[in-house]
C-alpha cells in the first residue's frame, strides 16, 4: 500500500504540474501560479522519497513514511486548493505540512547510521 501511495503522489505531481502549466496558465494570476508551482516542486521529490522509505521499511522508524505522506498532502494540497479557490486562510495550514516534512527529514538524519556503523 505504501508503494502505491508514493506512486500515486508521484503521478499526481506530474499531472498537476502539467495541468498548471497548460490549463491554468491563462486562468490564474502570477501569485496563484507560483503557489501551484511550489506545491508541485515539493510534491514530486517527496513522493520519490516516500518510495525509497517504503522500499527500505526496516531501516527507518515506521511512522517516517506517514510523516512524509501527511506533510506532502497537507503542504501541496493546501497550496493547490488555495491557488484554485483564492482562500488565503489555507496558507495557515501549509506550514503544518512543511513541519511534518521537516520532521520526516530529521528522523532520517538522526536514524541514519544507528543500525549501520558506516552511516549508509
Amino acid at each position: 500500500m505504501k508503494i502505491r501511495l508514493a506512486a500515486f503522489l508521484g503521478f499526481l505531481s506530474v499531472a498537476m504540474g502539467a495541468f498548471g502549466a497548460h490549463a491554468l496558465k491563462e486562468r490564474l494570476g502570477v501569485t496563484e501560479l507560483e503557489w501551484w508551482k511550489t506545491a508541485t516542486q515539493y510534491l514530486l521529490p517527496h513522493a520519490l522519497l516516500m518510495l525509497a522509505v517504503a522500499l527500505n521499511e526496516k531501516r527507518w522508524p515506521k511512522f517516517t513514511f506517514w510523516l512524509f505522506f501527511a506533510g506532502a498532502v497537507i503542504f501541496a494540497g493546501s497550496l493547490y486548493t488555495m491557488s484554485l479557490t483564492g482562500i488565503r486562510v489555507l496558507g495557515a495550514i501549509t506550514p503544518i505540512g512543511g513541519a511534518l516534512l521537516l520532521a520526516g527529514w530529521a528522523i532520517l538524519f538522526f536514524s541514519a547510521g544507528r543500525s549501520n556503523p558506516d552511516g549508509a
